[in-house]
């Protein structure tokens, strides 16, 4: 795996990454595209921004041997008391062996200090990988809530782990 911060030549890849993204998640959240085709992406157009950061994992194409993206995250927050991982997405292809694991274990330790993971009630991929995310990532210091999604009260309560101060 490699995983390097987006550059600023390279928001566009994440723009194509991040379709396939809102895809998946429609399922979930019963997600349109819009008339032009594309699914909301409010949250990617505030990158890159002084608080927040993007990265890209990167590996060899089965077909070509280049370099291809198979992953992003985005983290928002790194100059708030709490880093949120915004957005974070493995291609399926990509999706075994623990490496999407491993990325979001990667990304989390490059921005030591408390951390803030949100996640919709009904991605139960979502809500196991995040669980086993946060204990190996923090042990036992870390807490689940369910949280009103803001201005939807006819959906479910999103999710959010955050970390704990360990006990002394």
């Amino acid at each position: 795996m490699s995983l390097r911060p987006v550059r600023d030549d390279q928001w566009d890849v994440v723009a194509w990454l991040w379709q396939d993204f809102r895809h998946d998640l429609g399922v979930v959240v019963d997600g349109f595209p819009y008339a032009d085709g594309r699914y909301r992406h409010e949250w990617l157009d505030e990158y890159p921004a002084p608080d927040r950061c993007g990265y890209l994992s990167w590996r060899a194409h089965p077909a070509t041997g280049e370099d291809a993206p198979v992953a992003f995250a985005l983290v928002r927050g790194l100059d708030a008391p709490s880093r949120i991982m915004q957005a974070f997405f493995v291609v399926p292809a990509a999706r075994r062996d623990g490496f999407a694991r491993d990325l979001a274990l990667e990304v989390i330790g490059r921005h030591p200090g408390p951390w803030e993971i949100p996640f919709q009630h009904d991605n139960e991929r979502a809500v196991r990988f995040w669980r086993k995310v946060a204990t190996t990532a923090w042990g036992t210091a870390w807490t689940e809530t369910e949280e009103p999604v803001p201005g939807k009260p006819g959906v479910p309560p999103d999710h959010w782990i955050r970390t704990t101060p360990l006990a002394p």
